[in-house]
């Protein structure tokens, strides 16, 4: 499982980070994926559509309030993230296209009722996907 310290390939590839409101009732660990749901707050990603890729939290934020009473740190770059299982599983052959979240932490090559997680930078030998979180759905 990728660290939530923030791993990047063989050194590190230039980010931004940015601040954005968090989710009522959201809790958001460091390291986990972040997407902004449809009214602009951020959450957890998850497989579900609707929602924008921003980045990987820098942060661990608890909003037990409202919409926006917390903040989080978000790094927007090239990140490391599981790859799906079986029949939605990336290959070295999906390197640039894109790809699509199944949770905070897994991303897959299969749209349907998913969000774009990013660009495919990579799959390493050991088989773990580097995304490019850049790209904004």
């Amino acid at each position: 499982m990728p660290s939530s310290t923030l791993p990047y390939n063989g050194g590190r590839y230039p980010g931004v980070t940015r601040v954005f409101p968090v989710a009522a009732a959201t809790r958001i660990d460091a390291g986990t994926a972040v997407v902004l749901n449809a009214a602009g707050y951020a959450e957890v990603a998850s497989a579900a559509t609707g929602k924008k890729t921003v980045g990987r939290a820098k942060e661990t934020v608890n909003n037990t309030g409202s919409n926006g009473d917390l903040s989080i740190e978000v790094e927007a770059g090239v990140f490391e993230f599981d790859n799906a299982l079986s029949g939605d599983a990336i290959t070295i052959a999906d390197v640039g296209l894109l790809c699509y979240w199944t949770d905070d932490r897994t991303v897959s090559d299969v749209s349907t009722s998913r969000s774009i997680a990013g660009r495919i930078w990579n799959v390493d030998a050991s088989g773990t996907i580097w995304v490019d979180t850049r790209v904004l759905a």
